[in-house]
Parts: C-alpha cells; sequence; structure tokens
C-alpha cells in the first residue's frame, strides 16, 4: 500500500473539482482516449467474417494490447517523477482524472432533484445519462432503482476499484484498472458482436473487481443505519446477481435502504427477467436516492480515512 497516501490526494482532489467542462471540452478525458483506442482495436480486429475462435484470440490480444499500454504509460510516468512524498503528491494528482468521486455523487444527484419534484420526463432524461435500460418505461420506482444500482455498482468501480490498484501499484495500477474497466464497458458485453471478441475483457473485469466489489459492500454495511439488514441482504442475495461482482455492493446497498433493487428490466425493447435484490421489501422512492447518496458519502470518507492510515502507518 505504498501509494495509499497518493490515492487520498486524487480522491481529494476529486471531490474538489471533479472533471471541469471546460478541461473536457479542450482535452477530453484519459477515459475517452482509452475508449478511442479500444474502438479502432474493435474495428479493426474484430471481423465479422472471421470464425468465434479467431475472433476470440483476436479479442484477448487486443485487450492485453490496451492493458500493456496503459501499465507502461503509468510506469513511465512514475518512472521519471522525483521521490519522497513530492512523488506521492505527483502520483495523485495525476490519477486525479481516474477517479469518478465527484461525477459519480453529481449524476445521481442529477436524477434525484427532478423526480422529488414530480418532473418524470427530466428525471428519465437524467437516468439515462447513467444507465442503459429504456428510461420511456420507467416510472418513479423504476428510475429510482435504476439510480441507486448505478450509484452502487459505479461506486465499486468508478472509485473503490481503482483506488485499490493505485494505492497497491501507484499509477501503473490505477491506469492498467481504468484499461481493464474501459474493455469491459465497449467490448464485454454479450452481443452478437461481442460475445467472442469481448470474451477476454469480461473475464479480466471480473477478477479486477473481484475483491473492490466485496470492499464496497463491506463498506456501505458499515456505514447504513441498518447495518444488520445490509449485511443479511448482502451475504443472501449478493450471488443472486448476473454480475459476479456487482451483486455486492447492490445487495449491500439494498439491505441499507430496505428496498428492493434488479428485477426486471427493459434494454432496447426486450425485457431481463433478473432476480430481485431484498425481495419482499418496498420499491424505492425519490427519497431513497438521498438516502444512497448519504450511504455513499459516508463510506468513501471511510474509505479516503483508511487510506490515511494506511498511508501514515
Amino acid at each position: 500500500m505504498g501509494f495509499a497516501g497518493a490515492m487520498v490526494v486524487a480522491m481529494a482532489v476529486d471531490a474538489l473539482l471533479g472533471w471541469p467542462s471546460w478541461m473536457f471540452a479542450r482535452i477530453g478525458h484519459p477515459v475517452t482516449w482509452l475508449g478511442r483506442l479500444i474502438g479502432a482495436i474493435d474495428s479493426s480486429w474484430n471481423r465479422a467474417s472471421d470464425p468465434p475462435a479467431l475472433r476470440r484470440a483476436a479479442g484477448v490480444a487486443g485487450a492485453l494490447l490496451v492493458i500493456a499500454l496503459s501499465v507502461a504509460l503509468g510506469w513511465l510516468l512514475q518512472f521519471v517523477l522525483p521521490s519522497g512524498w513530492i512523488e506521492i503528491v505527483l502520483v495523485g494528482i495525476l490519477a486525479w482524472p481516474l477517479v469518478a468521486l465527484r461525477s459519480l455523487h453529481d449524476h445521481v444527484a442529477a436524477v434525484a432533484k427532478p423526480l422529488q419534484a414530480g418532473d418524470l420526463t427530466a428525471a428519465r432524461e437524467a437516468v439515462s445519462r447513467i444507465v442503459g435500460r429504456d428510461p420511456a418505461t420507467l416510472d418513479e420506482a423504476g428510475i429510482a432503482r435504476a439510480a441507486i444500482e448505478s450509484l452502487a455498482e459505479n461506486a465499486s468501480d468508478g472509485i473503490v476499484a481503482p483506488v485499490f490498484w493505485g494505492a497497491l501499484f501507484g499509477l501503473p495500477g490505477i491506469l492498467g484498472y481504468k484499461a481493464i474497466n474501459t474493455l469491459d464497458s465497449m467490448i464485454g458485453h454479450r452481443s452478437d458482436r461481442h460475445e467472442a471478441f469481448g470474451w477476454a475483457a469480461a473475464r479480466i473485469d471480473d477478477v479486477a473487481n473481484f475483491i473492490p466489489a466485496r470492499l464496497t459492500g463491506s463498506l456501505f454495511v458499515l456505514l447504513a443505519s441498518r447495518r444488520s439488514g445490509a449485511l443479511s441482504c448482502m451475504t443472501r442475495d449478493a450471488r443472486r446477481h448476473r454480475s459476479p461482482n456487482a451483486g455486492w455492493p447492490e445487495a449491500a446497498m439494498a439491505g441499507a435502504l430496505s428496498v428492493r433493487l434488479s428485477g426486471p428490466r427493459i434494454y432496447h425493447g426486450s425485457t431481463t427477467n433478473e432476480p430481485w435484490l431484498n425481495e419482499g421489501a418496498r420499491d424505492p422512492l425519490a427519497a431513497d436516492i438521498g438516502g444512497g447518496l448519504t450511504v455513499y458519502r459516508r463510506a468513501m470518507l471511510l474509505l479516503a480515512g483508511l487510506l490515511a492510515i494506511l498511508a501514515f502507518a
């Protein structure tokens, strides 16, 4: 945990500044840069005319290439930095764009505000920016459920996991993880085009998120006002989720708020019958998004505190 202090710096800078819109307009964002590379590889190497075995092999090679380049860039940047406390600060600043602490909070809060005001149209538009399900089919409970699920899952993928790998290995760790996570989000889903080509991206992402997902769920349990409910729901229902990892923070959040999450949802006109997490509990309402954000803020403060303790120890 030699870079735990650097991750505290990254979290603090992101909490204060986020990623300013003027900066995004001028230079984009590291994840968008990764996305362009992955998109180019997908376009060139993922040929529909190739047999599935060849497309899977190409996907393995493409994923390893993107991850290797990202880790190499992180190592190079870290290698040229001066040693000592200056290195910790500079690593933290360079890692700042890869920690989506404020962005996640603001995007979820942007759903809660119009939903609490009864403006379903604005709430559907806001939630469409953070989930892939069809927003037009969502009522108040569906919108609240989607926002809370996105908050729980992305707390793991967007903050805890990159900070975990960054604390272990510095810039190579956090850049390598962001490459893995971006690969999964772009090509790791099951579709005709990416079933074979994205196989490696999805499997690597499952491994990279194994510990962070369970750590995120545990943080939610510790900071929930209903700890016993959060713990029992997480240990009982996490494995029911379609993802081997996302179920842990989502089930913990469902138990913390005493609401049911997951369940059937509609993507691109097709209904997927996902099992419920915390089945039998009530549906979430607009106010529960605020409750979820409270648990999230407490959990992120605890994470930063634990990293600070590690850094000074």
